[in-house]
């Protein structure tokens, strides 16, 4: 290898290493095609700046990046890495909408948990999947700051709730009234409103398709790949 080929070389491994720094991005090609896979982990940031000691993935991150993907020719499908406790949910609604509006094939993965807001993240795909071990919080919305006691704050909170439901329903084989039943429990969660669910559970109501790992995530997407070529 000459120099101008071994710096190009390194050149490209900086990029890519600074992309998974940065993003939480990478990129993969084999006989089945290009995919880049993009991590949601931590909190979702939305308009206001989280603690610098606080994991989050920045919405105004994602959603250029997502648009990237779409528009390149190159790429071939994307995998979604779900770790995330929830967070700002206009943000995480926002990133949602894009996912579930891409014409790429899109495969999710919810590992460790996908909590909250997660949970549309985590249906948004063609298909998702949860490790057996991974563990999925369902409960109403919750807004901070100041809150005026007035009928108009209870509406606009009800019906910011039932876009989300609405999302989640249209993306996943759940019903409305599982999915609202699951979202008022009050035998579940010992200080809050709400169920747990963990992998079997979240397949088993509609809301997961299959439980699986990276393995099965990747066969999903390569055969989604094929059948959309």
């Amino acid at each position: 290898m000459d120099k101008d080929s071994a710096e190009l070389e390194n050149n490209d491994e900086s990029k890519r290493l600074e992309s998974i720094y940065q993003l939480g991005m990478v990129e993969t090609e084999n006989s089945h095609g290009k995919i880049k896979s993009l991590n949601i982990i931590g909190t979702i940031e939305g308009h206001s700046l989280l603690p610098s000691g606080t994991k989050s993935t920045k919405y105004e991150h994602v959603l250029p990046q997502l648009v990237g993907i779409e528009e390149d020719e190159d790429i071939d499908g994307l995998l979604i890495l779900l770790n995330t406790v929830g967070g700002d949910v206009e943000a995480g609604l926002a990133i949602s909408e894009m996912i579930a509006g891409m014409k790429k094939p899109t495969v999710s993965l919810v590992l460790g948990g996908s909590h909250s807001i997660g949970v549309p993240l985590a249906v948004s795909a063609n298909y998702s999947f949860i490790v057996p071990s991974a563990t999925m919080t369902i409960h109403p919305m919750r807004i901070t700051g100041v809150v005026i006691g007035v009928m108009q704050t209870f509406r606009y909170l009800s019906k910011m709730q039932d876009r989300i439901i609405d999302f989640i329903v249209r993306n996943s084989n759940i019903g409305y009234d599982e999915f609202k039943k699951l979202m008022l429990a009050t035998d579940e969660i010992a200080n809050d409103v709400g169920s747990v669910l963990f992998g079997e559970q979240a397949v088993k109501c509609g809301l997961i398709d299959s439980v699986g790992g990276l393995k099965d995530a990747l066969d999903k997407l390569y055969s989604l790949i094929d059948e959309q070529k």
